[in-house]
């Protein structure tokens, strides 16, 4: 039997990329960049207009619009995701990572309330370092956004196996909802089988394979090839597999992904960069990038509803907003 790798490598009309677009995040602060989206309305637009550039997942974080700090107050979600649902069909993914400090009922609040169809689960604790990324700035639009920058050398990205359970009880279980897996790191796909040889996960997986995050795995061509060999292993034709890559690294590891059979994610959530030096104007850019170098690479493009049978997804009818 074909390994998953040669399975999802081989061309042919059957191949099809999932373009997922995280569209705000809780990594970058409005200092780093003019154009990341806060508002409810200013989230709304993004995604609506990612979705038309090709994405047909859209993952989401909440900010407080009146100073763009992450929020997890369920009343923000619901300012943006009823009208991203009535404007495009793309797949609507909520983040319970949320953000460093967050409580489990804090990360748990707005998947609960909302029901969506993915969630984001990520698969380990880990320094999570971002302290670097406010090296260059000298003047802060907003109080909160130096603290929390440095913050990060002394905290932790708390995902304990205990944590973990309970999303999936709660959330899978209760709910239908599916996890975008995220692993940083090697031992995150270990424990992702963990839980699949638990049956507390069921096939198939999305598993998110992220570069570049400072406590995580790095950017090397080796790092990747290793993730995936590894992957391929523990999960064999069990697995849809995704490329996340940090910052300048985005666009060169998931068109290096691409080539050998992984989806992709794009988003100012993972860089505020298009080019070298240049900063996206907008979501829907890196999607359009993105979707131009897969096109180019003569692979097709995911549609919603093909994604929503790849990853085999309850519908967008049967969430709650």
């Amino acid at each position: 039997m074909a390994s998953n790798a040669e399975a999802q490598a081989k061309p042919g009309k059957n191949r099809k990329v999932i373009i997922t677009c995280a569209v705000t995040g809780s990594v970058h602060t409005p200092s780093m960049t003019p154009y990341l989206p806060i508002t409810p309305d200013e989230i709304a637009r993004e995604s609506i207009a990612a979705a038309e550039a090709g994405a047909s997942v859209i993952h989401l974080h909440a900010r407080d619009p009146k100073d763009g700090r992450p929020t997890p107050n369920p009343d923000v979600f619901m300012q943006f995701l009823p009208r991203i649902k009535q404007n495009c069909d793309a797949v609507i993914n909520i983040t319970t990572g949320g953000s460093v400090g967050m409580t489990m009922e804090d990360r748990l609040a707005a998947p609960l309330r909302a029901k969506p169809e993915l969630c984001s689960l990520n698969m380990g604790s880990m320094n999570f370092g971002i302290f670097h990324a406010g090296e260059k700035i000298k003047d802060w639009k907003y109080d909160w956004e130096q603290g929390f920058v440095e913050g990060t050398r002394n905290t932790i990205a708390s995902n304990t196996f205990t944590q973990i359970e309970r999303f999936i009880r709660e959330l899978g279980h209760g709910c239908g909802t599916r996890f975008e897996c995220e692993c940083y790191d090697i031992g995150h796909l270990y424990t992702l089988a963990h839980f699949l040889d638990r049956k507390l996960l069921t096939p198939p997986l999305f598993v998110q394979t992220i570069f570049g995050v400072l406590g995580g795995i790095g950017t090397h061509p080796e790092d990747l090839a290793h993730m995936r060999r590894t992957a391929d292993r523990l999960f064999g034709s069990d697995y849809h597999w995704s490329i996340l890559a940090a910052g300048r690294h985005q666009m060169s590891l998931a068109t290096m992904g691409a080539t050998m059979g992984a989806n992709v994610r794009v988003g100012l959530e993972d860089s505020i960069y298009l080019g070298p030096g240049q900063l996206a104007k907008s979501n829907a850019d890196q999607v359009a990038k993105i979707r131009a170098i897969l096109e180019n690479l003569s692979l097709e493009i995911a549609t919603p509803a093909e994604a929503r049978a790849m990853l085999k997804l309850k519908g967008g009818d049967q969430v709650a907003f």
